[in-house]
């Protein structure tokens, strides 16, 4: 069976999501739709590019991914769709696919300009259900991406901010927050694996600090700890606490791990 995944900043409180799975529905009735996740805050396409990231792997080969965070809908930004070798990607050409596809195999991408693939007439403000919905559908259903539109060379990117060394230890910054208030960072093992076999401490800007340990806990409930998650990057996090509220952490807070 097919499979379509869906993230967007759309929520679940209105019609939206629901009408581009009438859609695809509509096309190809046999797939299965997967939410990843509506919650993205509006507009933010890192938050989205990094909700991909952290979650496309996990489907099958063949999967396509569709990501409409797209602050730029019905202007003159161009929608794409990304072959990989494993997976197929439709979104804004907004750099919200960028992270996942630059860890993937490019094989192809096409610009969606073949309107014979859109739903009719197609609204200025939805495209998610007008242009990248259909696409995924007939994508998911076997059609070849020369159908959809020229094929890109250059496109738009979203550069990964990478963690820096310094002589007291790496510098990052805070990618995400999750729903548990855990910070996520851009410091992975890697990152880590330069700093050697020492016990690490994580310095915050306020000043506070909280030891890297491998799971949360390791700390005393309340106390705040530094690990990597499932991600696969470096979180900051409290036991069974807010991270994020207790030390005032959001997208791009400096990090340093010592």
């Amino acid at each position: 069976m097919a499979v379509i995944t869906l993230t967007t900043d759309f929520g679940n409180a209105n019609w939206f999501v629901g009408s581009m799975k009438g859609v695809i529905l509509g096309l190809t009735p046999q797939v299965s739709i997967v939410d990843i996740s509506h919650e993205v805050p509006p507009g933010d396409v890192r938050a989205a590019a990094f909700t991909l990231l952290a979650s496309y792997r996990c489907f099958p080969r063949l999967t396509v991914h569709v990501v409409v965070v797209d602050p730029g809908v019905g202007s003159s930004r161009p929608a794409i769709a990304v072959r990989t070798a494993d997976y197929h990607f439709v979104g804004p050409d907004n750099g919200v696919l960028l992270w996942a596809v630059a860890r993937e195999k490019v094989l192809e991408v096409r610009r969606l300009e073949n309107t014979e693939m859109f739903r009719q007439p197609v609204s200025a403000t939805f495209h998610g259900r007008d242009v990248f919905a259909p696409v995924a559908a007939r994508l998911a259903g076997g059609l070849l991406l020369d159908a959809l539109g020229p094929t890109v060379k250059e496109y738009q990117r979203l550069e990964w901010p990478i963690p820096q060394q310094t002589t007291a230890g790496v510098t990052g910054q805070v990618l995400s927050v999750d729903r548990f208030g855990n910070a996520i960072t851009n410091i992975d093992a890697t990152g880590l694996a330069t700093l050697g076999g020492r016990e690490l401490t994580v310095v915050l800007p306020g000043g506070q600090t909280c030891p890297v340990k491998k799971f949360y806990a390791e700390v005393e409930a309340g106390k705040p700890i530094a690990l990597l998650g499932s991600t696969g990057y470096l979180e900051i996090a409290i036991n069974t606490g807010h991270a994020a509220k207790q030390f005032n952490l959001q997208v791009g807070t400096p990090i340093e791990v010592r």
